[in-house]
């Protein structure tokens, strides 16, 4: 469910011959929706003789910029980075002019999804009224001195290091958000500004002109600004509302083909990890027909929770429910095609249980497709390499790193779309601080790098995960596909380590199909040092696109010095047995 919300905005000059405040709101649509709404106003500051211009930028670049942040990001960050560029900026400009001419203060309320967050700075003032309790949100940041209570002690572009407030909490549907500058909160009592904001049937708007108009009745010398929100209903779940489900819901027991949960029919297992259960499931007959088979056109899901024994791991939960997180967050943009779809509830209505419910999908994983006979058609392995690019292109661009990717989390579709399958480890920068420190992936399709000890410039330590081990991944499962199954490196058993110590064999030998192209294409995708693969998804995807007619060239092989760090010693020897061995022949033969 997307929000439901009302605004109202009202802004007058009052008796200063030009208006210095700012309000406005936005709310995300499209791509953006997960984004939320955010609502902000601001009070330039007269003194410099651009207050005006300072207000109307710093409002007009957070509604913008806010929703070209990364919707991985937590909200509080995408708000910090957003108000320190642009603070940045304005003290730039206000430091070529002294004194300042353009500063500001600031109030910032984004909504998403039951939560709302404050960014504040200065003496404009947010209030909620909530269930007839009316509560300031935000505390002035002014001299405590009664007489120099209008000089600010911290606003917008008066410092580069600006130091803001942020505050966060639940959001409910009937909360009513007041945002006001001083013009209006400096002149009317709490209890008038109660009694206002109140009033029984009045809507946002209405609120927003009779408090201004009771801050012109009662004096106000000060521009005059109110922007009211009504939130009627709350969008999807966010991070915090996922981890709170996780811990607040039971872990389903082991289910049964034929048993019920929300309105869903077990179907079968379809994995059993000893961590998480996943199972086909499907909606049920209607309620008087439970007992009877499925109906043909119900739909199919596949609904993943914790194994019983993982119950009590508060860790599982949390890393249960950042996937959650991470995949409706994912599927709200363009990488959402490329994803299999998460529903944040059962058809029936809300969940019993904590567990994830994703659209069931046909056709097949990349998986069984490596032994097959014929090996698989060379245009369809590069096409469906192409669209596992452009999803870890989508991915990486998010901030966001798989660590898992293997034929078995790559899914062609009945539509032939090619979709990445388990989220369960990935990084987004909000993850769980477990999942983190968690040596992901599967151990064949881990690059060297994040091996311990395989670059003594880490000191016995791995790399940390990044996009290049996807594309390495991605790489290893291409070479697969064209070599009839075959590993570059050989197959590495979850309790061993990666084995690095020769350049793999080109897949031409093994399928002599291959073109020369695809053929150096790949073994750079898999080249032991990760200076000589890609570094980005989109440098992959082009030379794939381009194919034969900009071929890459051959990459050099790896000379033996740098294939093992006992190669110098295992040639000192060989040199010194060697000369040992003539040395001795040179005797016998004096001898005689």
């Amino acid at each position: 469910m997307s929000f439901d919300l009302e605004w109202g905005r009202a802004s007058v000059a009052g008796r200063k011959p030009a208006n210095e405040d700012r309000a406005g709101h936005a709310q995300g649509q499209g791509s953006e929706a997960g984004h939320g709404a955010i609502g902000a106003i601001a009070d330039g500051v007269s003194t410099g003789g651009l207050g005006a211009e300072a207000a109307s930028t710093l409002v007009g670049a957070l509604l913008r910029d806010y929703f070209a942040t990364p919707g991985t990001w937590d909200t509080s960050v995408a708000l910090d980075r957003v108000l320190l560029a642009h603070n940045q900026w304005l003290a730039g400009m206000n430091r070529r002019r002294r004194p300042a001419m353009g500063l500001s203060t600031l109030t910032a309320l984004v909504l998403r999804g039951q939560t709302w967050t404050l960014a504040h700075v200065g003496d404009t003032r947010a209030y909620l009224l909530r269930g007839g309790l009316w509560q300031q949100l935000t505390t002035d940041h002014v001299l405590a001195h009664r007489d120099f209570a209008h000089q600010l002690t911290r606003s917008v572009g008066s410092d580069e290091r600006l130091l803001v407030d942020y505050l966060q909490g639940d959001l409910l549907e009937g909360d009513r958000f007041v945002l006001l500058t001083d013009g209006v909160h400096g002149v009317l009592s709490e209890h008038a500004l109660r009694g206002l904001a109140g009033t029984p049937g009045a809507t946002p708007q209405a609120v927003a002109d009779a408090l201004v108009q009771a801050a012109l009745s009662a004096g106000s010398r000060d521009d005059c600004t109110a922007l009211v929100l009504q939130v009627r209903g709350a969008s999807q779940a966010t991070l915090h509302d996922r981890a709170r489900q996780a811990h607040a819901l039971p872990v389903p027991p082991r289910l049964r083909t034929g048993d019920l949960i929300d309105g869903l029919r077990v179907l079968g297992t379809v994995s059993d990890t000893g961590t998480h259960l996943l199972y086909r499931v499907a909606e049920a007959a209607p309620p008087a027909l439970l007992d009877e088979a499925v109906p043909a056109e119900a739909r199919h899901f596949v609904l993943k929770a914790l194994a019983p024994q993982r119950a009590h791991d508060a860790v599982e939960r949390d890393m249960l429910a950042h996937e959650a997180w991470l995949a409706e967050r994912l599927q709200e943009g363009r990488a959402g095609r490329h994803l299999a779809r998460l529903h944040a509830a059962p058809p029936g209505g809300e969940a019993t249980a904590f567990y994830l419910l994703y659209d069931w999908l046909e056709g097949e994983t990349l998986a069984p497709m490596l032994s097959r006979r014929p090996p698989v058609d060379i245009a369809r392995a590069v096409d469906w390499a192409i669209q596992a690019t452009q999803a870890l292109g989508l991915l990486h661009r998010q901030g966001v790193i798989h660590r898992d990717i293997k034929p078995d989390n790559l899914h062609v579709g009945a539509d032939g779309v090619v979709r990445v399958l388990d989220l369960g480890v990935a990084l987004s920068g909000r993850e769980p601080e477990a999942t983190r420190l968690l040596h992901a992936g599967t151990a064949s399709y881990i690059n060297p790098e994040q091996w311990p000890g395989y670059d003594p410039a880490l000191r016995g330590e791995a790399a940390p995960a990044d996009a290049r081990g996807d594309l390495f991944a991605l790489g290893v499962t291409l070479y697969q596909l064209l070599a009839g199954g075959r590993l570059p490196y050989g197959e590495v058993m979850p309790y061993q380590l990666g084995r690095y110590h020769r350049d793999p064999v080109p897949p031409s030998r093994l399928n002599p199909s291959v073109p020369i192209w695809l053929d150096h294409l790949v073994l750079k995708a898999v080249a032991r040092s990760a200076e000589q693969r890609f570094e980005t998804a989109e440098e992959l995807l082009l030379a794939l696109q381009r194919g034969a007619s900009r071929p890459l060239p051959a990459p050099a092989a790896t000379p033996l010095a740098a294939r093992s760090r006992l190669a110098p010693w295992q040639v000192a020897l060989a040199f010194s047995l060697l000369l040992n061995l003539l040395l001795v022949c040179l005797v016998l033969v004096l001898r005689r």
